[in-house]
Formats: structure tokens, C-alpha cells, sequence
């Protein structure tokens, strides 16, 4: 932990300076995004919510993701990832949400690789939605790929919150 303990004060500090308010969709990364900030003091204030959803049923259930685009793109696809973290940020105070789905290993799944990881980041910037996905591959055991796609999903939001406060990401 104390390898990256560092970068989590600098993420958080960055969210707790522009009075942003996260919540999170993990469905491979099974909570660790939403772990790993908590583990920062004072961090519960940056908080709002933090969904583990693994199955597609409760991917629809939970975070409204249609069942057309499971079918459509599949279950680690960028479009799944954008549908959570829109069903994450939608209704309630949060004005950041971050979702993963993906393949954390050991083993392939329908064809796609261990360590292949689908990213959405939704930003509520004034009166719209800035969104941006990813894709990216890690290597390691399970857990090394949860925590490497967890750390670089919170890396990257805030150099994807100033392309959202440009104007770009609509």
C-alpha cells in the first residue's frame, strides 16, 4: 500500500480541491477503486457511492444498464462501462463517477484476455455530462490487475476533468 499511498493523497486532494463527489461502478475490480481512496484520511467526505456489480442482471438492475447493449457489445465492452458510470452518477449528488468491467484473470472469458479492462469516466460539468472511456490490458494475478486498474482509473481523472471542464468529452 505504501507504494501508491502517495498518488491516493495527491487523487484525493485533487477531488477534495475542485469539490468534486465520487461514485463508483466496479464490477472486475470488485470495490478497490472505492477502497483504496477510502484508505486516505478524511477521504469519507469525497465519497458518495461505490457499486460492486458483477452480474449482467444486476448491471441492469442496479445501474440501468440496457440489456441490448450486454448483447450488443458484451459484458467487457466501453459501452457497458458508460452505461455504469452513467446509472452510478444519474440522481444523485455525485459529479464524478468512474466504472470498470472487465477480465481480471486468471483465465479468458468469451474470448478476451486476462488483465483487459474497460474504463468510463462521467463528469456532471454545470448543466451536461462530459464522458470519456478506455480500454487497457495489466498484467498480474487477479488482485495485481484489480488494484493496477483500480489506481489508473483514479490517475486518470484529472487530467479527463480538465478535457471536461475545456469542453471536451460531450
Amino acid at each position: 500500500m505504501d507504494d501508491y499511498q502517495s498518488e491516493l493523497v495527491r487523487i484525493t486532494e485533487y477531488i477534495r480541491q475542485n469539490s468534486l463527489l465520487l461514485s463508483t461502478a466496479e464490477s472486475c475490480t470488485a470495490g478497490q477503486m472505492i477502497s483504496l481512496v477510502a484508505s486516505v484520511p478524511g477521504a469519507g467526505q469525497l465519497l458518495e457511492s461505490g457499486y460492486v456489480v458483477y452480474s449482467p442482471e444486476a448491471k441492469q438492475r442496479i445501474l440501468h444498464v440496457e440489456a441490448d447493449t450486454i448483447n450488443q457489445y458484451g459484458l467487457t465492452s466501453e459501452q457497458v462501462a458508460g452505461e455504469m458510470a452513467y446509472g452510478a452518477l444519474k440522481g444523485g449528488p455525485a459529479t464524478v463517477a468512474i466504472a470498470t468491467t472487465g477480465v481480471a484473470g486468471p483465465d479468458a472469458i468469451e474470448g478476451i484476455a486476462p488483465g483487459t479492462i474497460c474504463f468510463a469516466w462521467l463528469f456532471a460539468v454545470k448543466d451536461r455530462y462530459a464522458s470519456f472511456t478506455g480500454t487497457r490490458h495489466f498484467e498480474g494475478d487477479r488482485l495485481e490487475v484489480q488494484i493496477a486498474a483500480s489506481l489508473y482509473a483514479l490517475e486518470q481523472l484529472q487530467p479527463l476533468h480538465s478535457k471536461a471542464l475545456r469542453g471536451e468529452g460531450l
